[in-house]
């Protein structure tokens, strides 16, 4: 299938590794040239000469969007290596803190919301309007599936499921001007320095059979390049109709029933 988007600009927020790298790598296959940014140097250089063997411009580089003022900048430093752009990944994200409401600190659920859904909702906010202005634009959002059912810390429940509300608002309001807004909800997906990665290495054979027993229909973890091919579908010309969805890549590992 053709998806319609060679030469067009992307960025991935979170790109280095893991969901953000395989997005990155799925739209570069499809012609796509590609930013991507990450808080750590690590990956940068090897995210930048992968995609680069793959025919298309591209530009890694640092940010840290949980700080004052890092949006605006990442987004300046990605128009002008590659201009304007056209495909926004939001994929940067993070927990913090204990499970419960009760003993989370505010400042848990202040650091989790800055990472995951106000570095969104900035993005969101400098790149829609220049997509509504051309006419044409894709934003996906990587949610979770704890962002729509039980799981996870607390702060994180709450910044993913916020993340989800406003991926459906924004989408409606941009409805008739040819800017699709969607989301994406991963199960537990397993890839170098994730934290599903961390549980099996700190836990034995048997607490790790034992999750994937209760939580995974398939039998194991998920893998990262389902996510990044869903990432490519939705910010192709094919997914013109696909407006505030937000579809779980999960293995059957979540029960909600929307």
């Amino acid at each position: 299938m053709d998806l319609g988007i060679a030469g067009k600009t992307a960025f991935i927020t979170g790109g280095s590794r893991g969901l953000g790298r395989e997005a990155a790598l799925a739209l570069a296959a499809e012609g796509v040239n590609v930013a991507v940014c990450a808080r750590g140097e690590d990956g940068l250089k090897k995210i930048q000469g992968d995609l680069e063997a793959l025919d298309v411009n591209a530009v890694a580089f640092q940010a840290d969007l949980g700080d004052d003022g890092a949006t605006d900048k990442a987004l300046a430093t990605v128009v002008e290596g590659l201009g304007n752009v056209d495909i926004l990944v939001n994929n940067v994200g993070g927990s913090m803190g204990t499970a419960g409401v009760l003993d989370s600190s505010e400042e848990d659920f202040q650091k989790v919301f800055d990472l995951n859904l106000w570095a969104t909702v900035r993005l969101m906010k400098l790149a829609a309007p220049g997509m509504k202005d051309r006419g044409w634009g894709r934003i996906v959002n990587i949610a979770s599936i704890f962002g729509r059912e039980h799981g996870g810390t607390a702060p994180y429940m709450a910044a993913k499921a916020s993340v989800i509300a406003v991926t459906k608002h924004l989408a409606l309001e941009l409805a008739p001007t040819g800017v699709c807004v969607n989301s994406i909800a991963p199960g537990s997906i397993k890839h170098d320095q994730g934290s599903w990665e961390r549980f099996v290495d700190n836990n034995s054979t048997e607490v790790v059979d034992e999750f994937i027993s209760r939580n995974m229909p398939m039998g194991k973890f998920g893998w990262p390049e389902p996510v990044g091919a869903t990432v490519a579908f939705l910010a192709s010309q094919q997914a013109g109709l696909i407006l505030g969805a937000c579809i779980n890549v999960d293995g059957g590992q979540s029960h909600n029933l929307y």
